[in-house]
């Protein structure tokens, strides 16, 4: 029973750092971008990237599942697309979350990516070594 709890808290700690991550990465991409905003509001930020977790965590597959031939076809570019694809789901749940022309969800997209893949890459590595020094200590 232990390994179910720590799995389930596992699944919830990363769903809030992707969270987290995803507010951080919108809000860069509002801050770079004239064409995507979020009204001023930060909890329309909060919650549109709120949305924008939820997509990726369960639509995004379900898309990439229908579309997997033209993935493969397209050497993986198609998956950046589907990237759009959820940015722009999100602009449509988020009423105050605005994507208001295709070249700038296409940088947004881009923007998004790279906060993310930063993000990613600072708090992994910060994991890695405390789990190295937690296990000199043991």
């Amino acid at each position: 029973m232990r390994n179910a709890a720590d799995s389930i808290e596992h699944m919830l700690r990363r769903f809030v750092v992707t969270w987290l991550f995803n507010i951080a990465a919108l809000w860069v991409a509002a801050k770079l971008l004239d064409n995507i905003g979020y009204s001023s509001n930060e909890w329309v930020l909060v919650i549109a990237a709120l949305v924008f977790t939820l997509a990726n965590i369960f639509v995004k597959p379900l898309v990439i599942l229908f579309t997997l031939p033209l993935v493969i076809l397209t050497l993986g570019l198609a998956l950046f697309f589907i990237n759009l694809l959820m940015l722009y789901l999100t602009s449509w749940v988020v009423d105050d979350f605005k994507v208001e022309s295709f070249g700038s969800a296409i940088l947004a997209t881009i923007i998004i990516w790279i906060v993310n893949t930063v993000l990613e890459v600072v708090f992994s590595r910060d994991e890695r070594e405390r789990g190295t020094a937690d296990s000199y200590a043991a």
